[in-house]
C-alpha cells in the first residue's frame, strides 16, 4: 500500500490546552481513514493541519510525501470544513464557478466537474438561488460539492453529513466509496456517527487529542470483544469494564 498521509508524533497546544498529544497516524492510497470522537476531541485540529491551515508545535505531517503547510499541495487536495466558508450573495453556481477558477481547469472541464459535483448532492436545480436562501443542510451540500470540484487525490471531510438527509447521505456514501476503490483516492473523514464509521476501512478513535485505539471495525470489535463500535470507543477509554 502506498502511504499518502503521515502525521508523526504531532503534539498542539492552544495555550495551556493540550489539543493534541503524539499522534501518529498513516493513511494509505484507495482507503476512507475514519477519526472519531466526541465534540472536542481534536479532530478537527487534526486535519487543519493535513491541509496546512495550522502547524504542529511537535511532531511532523507529510501529505504525498511533501512536508505540510505546502501551498502547492492545495491543488492536491479536496477540504470541507465543519464551518461552510461561502459567499452568500453569490448563487450556489457562481460559488461552484469562484473555486473551480482557483484550480488549474480548462473551462470544459470546469463545466463537466461542476455539473458532477452538483448532481451529486442534489443541488442541480438549486444553483441559481443566493446561497443565502439556502437551508444549513444545502450549505453543507454545497460545500461537499466544492470540496469534490477539482477532483484531487485526497479527500478531507469534517464531518461532511450532518445536516443532510438520510437518502442523500446514503448516495454520498455510495459515491465516496467508489471514488476510493475506481480512483483510489485517499479519503480522511471526521465524524461522530457510529454507522458512517463502520462504513471506512481504518478507523482512529480520538478522545482528549490522543488516539485511544485504530484498526479496522471488525479488528477493533475483535480486540475490544464489542458488538459495536460504540462499545469499543467506551471500553477503549476506559469507560466500560
Amino acid at each position: 500500500m502506498e502511504t499518502t498521509v503521515s502525521v508523526e508524533q504531532v503534539s498542539r497546544a492552544f495555550g495551556k490546552k493540550t489539543v493534541l498529544s503524539g499522534v501518529s497516524l498513516h493513511m494509505e492510497k484507495g482507503q476512507i481513514y475514519g477519526l472519531i470522537g466526541p465534540s472536542g476531541a481534536g479532530k478537527t485540529t487534526l486535519v487543519k493541519m493535513m491541509v496546512g491551515m495550522d502547524k504542529p508545535d511537535q511532531g511532523t505531517i507529510e501529505v504525498l510525501r511533501t512536508p505540510m503547510p505546502s501551498l502547492s499541495m492545495l491543488q492536491q487536495i479536496g477540504y470541507m470544513a465543519q464551518s461552510d466558508a461561502l459567499y452568500n450573495e453569490l448563487t450556489g453556481e457562481e460559488n461552484l464557478r469562484f473555486f473551480a477558477s482557483m484550480f488549474n481547469m480548462g473551462k470544459t472541464e470546469q463545466k463537466k466537474r461542476i455539473a458532477y459535483a452538483a448532481e451529486l448532492v442534489n443541488l442541480t436545480d438549486e444553483l441559481k438561488k443566493k446561497v443565502s436562501a439556502y437551508s444549513g443542510g444545502m450549505k453543507r451540500r454545497l460545500s461537499l460539492a466544492i470540496a469534490l470540484l477539482h477532483n484531487p487525490p485526497i479527500l478531507i471531510l469534517d464531518e461532511p453529513t450532518v445536516g443532510i438527509d438520510p437518502e442523500l447521505r446514503q448516495s454520498i456514501w455510495a459515491e465516496l466509496i467508489r471514488l476510493k476503490g475506481t480512483e483510489q483516492k485517499t479519503i480522511i473523514i471526521t465524524t461522530h456517527v457510529m454507522d458512517e464509521a463502520e462504513k471506512c476501512d481504518v478507523l482512529a478513535m480520538v478522545r482528549e487529542g490522543r488516539i485511544l485505539a485504530s484498526g479496522t471495525p471488525v479488528q477493533l470489535k475483535q480486540q475490544y470483544e464489542a458488538e459495536n463500535l460504540e462499545a469499543v470507543f467506551l471500553r477503549a477509554g476506559g469507560k466500560e469494564s
